[in-house]
């Protein structure tokens, strides 16, 4: 097949090109295999900043919450009342102000269960919450584009252990949705549909790199996937952002989460880490029938549960690079089973 020699695929979405060896890694379970370790996390810990009733860094004492619970980050990487400025000294040096509005979303009161422990009905109402702040930050008249994203795990840079998400809102739209802007834009003008409506009864036809799908959503490797087992959730039905997600769409939308990361965890038996965020419409007042929502998972492990997939040499300072395909990924998520491992280990000692 021509895909088990070296070769570089193309990402409609960003316009850029990925570097695919196979030939480097037949096997992707070669490595050293983890012995399986179940470390208990306490349901609350005293000291933790986002548990409830505990002070955070800034001294303020966070409420009794019962559910998912929102506050403004208390070291911002944006700020809502910076003093605006657009200097030029040249073409080659250019700087502006950027203001924005940095929150944090604790996904639930229990400092031991990350979305891929929690229920169904708890990842709905995180996924309402969602909704609930691009709402309310796309009203503010500055705010041009809103970033929902989580770092789970150390290895992905995560500051605190309790299970929480982050979002930032800001005056510009940054560079990778800038860059599915454009192409989705050319492609939504080109086509009179967007590109990921396109892509999507593709691979639905392909049956190559499906991991799951419901009546409303499909999750798949994606053909042009960077990280070994890099995902995307995509909706089925054209949808511009998460405000126009029917009440069965939210359902569906918690049930493959929940699905997409349990299966990360049983890959290595352990808590898996990744960088996932929404890309969607920007909160500029315009209308963007070329958007079409989704969200990426990149995950960073490859052979074990402690080798980490650096980006590295060539990564850096050429293209990105992968040596598992898309569709051997694919292979192994959908052989990965949809029940938590701890489960599992729990039923074991019973």
């Amino acid at each position: 097949m021509i895909f088990e020699q070296s070769h570089r695929r193309f990402n409609p979405l960003t316009g850029e090109w990925v570097l695919v060896s196979p030939q480097r890694t037949k096997r992707p379970w070669q490595g050293k295999v983890e012995e399986l370790s179940i470390c208990e996390i306490p349901v609350y810990k005293e000291h933790c900043y986002l548990c409830p009733k505990n002070k955070r860094a800034s001294g303020e004492i966070n409420p009794a919450y019962t559910s998912t619970f929102v506050f403004e980050n208390d070291f911002s990487a944006l700020q809502k009342n910076t003093a605006s400025f657009n200097t030029r000294e040249s073409d080659l040096l250019k700087a502006k102000s950027e203001k924005g509005i940095c929150r944090v979303v604790c996904f639930s009161p229990k400092h031991n269960l990350t979305l891929a422990e929690l229920d169904v009905e708890e990842i709905i109402k995180v996924i309402k919450t969602w909704q609930d702040e691009y709402a309310s930050l796309g009203k503010e008249s500055f705010i041009n584009y809103i970033q929902i994203f989580e770092n789970k795990g150390e290895i992905m840079g995560c500051s605190n252990p309790h299970p929480h998400g982050q979002i930032w809102a800001q005056e510009t739209i940054p560079n990778d949705p800038a860059k599915e802007q454009r192409n989705q834009l050319k492609y939504y003008k080109d086509n009179k549909k967007t590109l990921l409506s396109d892509y999507v009864e593709l691979e639905l036809q392909k049956q190559e790199r499906i991991v799951f799908e419901n009546d409303g959503f499909i999750i798949l490797v994606p053909f042009w996937a960077v990280w070994p087992f890099e995902t995307i959730i995509v909706t089925k039905r054209s949808v511009q952002n998460i405000l126009e997600l029917n009440e069965k769409e939210v359902e569906e939308f918690a049930k493959v989460i929940k699905l997409i990361t349990v299966k990360y965890d049983n890959l290595f038996n352990v808590s898996f880490p990744y960088s996932a965020g929404i890309h969607q419409a920007p909160t500029d007042g315009k209308d963007h029938p070329e958007w079409h929502f989704h969200m990426h998972f990149y995950p960073p492990l490859l052979r074990s549960a402690t080798i980490k997939k650096f980006m590295v040499g060539y990564e850096m300072l050429a293209e990105p690079q992968r040596d598992i395909t898309s569709e051997r990924s694919t292979e192994i998520l959908k052989q990965t089973s949809g029940v938590h491992f701890s489960l599992k280990v729990t039923d074991e000692k019973k």
